[in-house]
């Protein structure tokens, strides 16, 4: 199929068919990237336990920058390019992405370098307890490494799926997942290699992953990349970053929130009967459990995106319309299992990695139920965040991205513990939950009440309505003055 066939069916395809073509890809593509932080988990936990859970929730804020300035510049470049490409204008589309590849791998060096210069200091910053501490440096250096190519991988990508092979977005990440499975077992069980083990096996998957993207960009099927494309240029970094930002604020505010969240815990932990490792430990677990989840919704999502660029581009806006009512009715679906495999059997889900006191349990337990009560709706707010930018609206889509995280949870992590303790942590996530849900309803609701979706037709208005309108203007601005000559004359 050629690009060009492939661009116009993403205007004429029916949307089920569509949505599934670009979700199911997206979806696998999510819960890989998931699987690296499981898989390390299950190994760390069952070689190391409690400690070694603990120290890679500690590192977990590196991993989440990561994926934010992957979604910054990857769904920010997929975006412009599908917009773009929407419009007809593809000599503009192929700066877009040869632009965030650039950014990408760039960006990447930065923060490994980063990382290894400050990583005492960071690891202390985001939270460790003494006894985690060295598990969590020595895990984080060697991971370090793996930055660049992890932050490529995951923007590269989105611009696959935007040059229309999801496919080959999923065959990148799987690549580099099962190998890092495979060398986990190996390192880890085989040659008793523990935290190194399982971080080194993480940054090999990392590498295979992005080698195998950059081999597909080589040749894309819509435009074809050259050296002047890579050069960087201010206008075309720019728009990729408005409309990356929201995924990447989402990202960022996560970070901020489990920098919070690991402070928190461990400071009302040791006021507690847990004590400072457990919770951090069962928070971590069960952050990376959740994620599982949010990947099937970020991947319906993601897969949206490049369907209503396209569409909303070419100013179809009743398959903009239905393409959104689709994905939430399928984000409502999968939200609700997940709601109930939370409340019924959590203590089974939190035994996969590991064995742990009868506190450790308790704790999990509770954690679970209570903080990811409201999971039954989280699948609302990111995909309406995404929505929101695919259509060219990113401080819409922003702000969706930041009223969970950094408007409603982080406030409530540090204020609820104040009257209840750890409990307090746990109550805060529901609350936000709850009320991140009604907002983002709140706002695709209103903008698609908007002409052009109930007409299904750009809103445009006529010479003749304009003539109309400059002549009862010239009417009123006449009635206006005879009405300052009646009051002049009478005084």
């Amino acid at each position: 199929m050629s690009g060009a066939v492939n661009r116009n069916a993403l205007g004429e395809e029916k949307i089920n068919k569509l949505l599934m073509q670009f979700a199911i890809p997206s979806i696998i593509s999510m819960l890989v990237g998931s699987l690296y932080n499981i898989v390390d988990q299950f190994f760390i936990g069952q070689s190391i336990g409690e400690l070694g859970n603990a120290a890679t929730n500690i590192s977990f804020p590196l991993s989440i920058s990561c994926i934010a300035i992957g979604l910054l510049f990857g769904i920010g470049g997929s975006s412009s390019f599908n917009l773009s490409m929407g419009k007809g204008e593809k000599d503009k589309a192929v700066y877009y992405m040869g632009n965030a590849l650039v950014m990408l791998f760039s960006c990447g060096l930065v923060l490994c370098l980063f990382t290894q210069l400050f990583l005492k200091q960071l690891m202390q910053f985001f939270g460790s307890p003494d006894d985690v501490l060295q598990y969590a440096m020595t895990y984080t250096r060697i991971v370090s490494f793996g930055f660049p190519f992890v932050i490529f991988a995951t923007g590269g990508g989105h611009l696959i799926r935007a040059d229309g092979s999801p496919r080959m977005t999923m065959a990148c990440n799987l690549s580099g997942a099962i190998i890092n499975t495979i060398l986990d077992a190996l390192f880890v069980f085989g040659f008793k290699m523990g935290m190194a083990g399982a971080a080194l096996a993480t940054v090999i998957g990392q590498v295979l992953s992005a080698s195998l993207a950059f081999s597909y960009l080589r040749h894309c099927k819509s435009v074809t990349i050259q050296k002047e494309h890579l050069k960087v240029q201010k206008e075309y970094v720019l728009r990729i970053m408005s409309l990356g930002a929201a995924p990447c604020s989402n990202q960022l505010s996560m970070m901020i929130v489990q920098i919070v969240m690991n402070k928190s815990l461990k400071y009302y932990g040791n006021l507690s009967q847990y004590g400072e490792a457990i919770p951090i430990a069962c928070a971590g677990i069960i952050t990376k459990v959740n994620q599982v989840f949010m990947s099937f919704v970020i991947g319906i999502s993601q897969g949206l995106q490049p369907l209503v660029s396209f569409n909303y581009g070419a100013a179809k806006y009743e398959r903009v319309k239905t393409a959104y009512k689709r994905a939430v009715f399928c984000g409502f679906l999968l939200s609700f299992v997940a709601f109930l495999l939370f409340q019924l059997v959590p203590r089974q889900i939190i035994a996969i990695f590991g064995k742990g006191s009868d506190a450790y349990f308790r704790f999990a337990i509770n954690y679970f139920r209570i903080y990811l009560f409201f999971t039954f709706i989280n699948f609302l707010q990111p995909i309406s965040s995404n929505f929101f930018t695919a259509i060219g609206k990113p401080k819409r889509g922003m702000f969706l991205a930041l009223t969970r995280q950094i408007i409603l949870l982080l406030p409530l992590i540090l204020i609820f513990p104040l009257f209840a303790g750890i409990d307090g942590i746990m109550y805060a996530g529901p609350v936000a939950d709850g009320t991140a849900g009604a907002i983002a309803a709140f706002m695709v609701f209103k903008e698609l009440r908007r002409p052009e979706y109930m007409t299904g037709k750009p809103v445009k208005m006529t010479e003749e309505i304009k003539e109309k309108a400059i002549e009862a203007k010239e009417e009123i601005e006449k009635e206006i003055e005879k009405e300052i000559e009646k009051e002049t004359e009478h005084e």
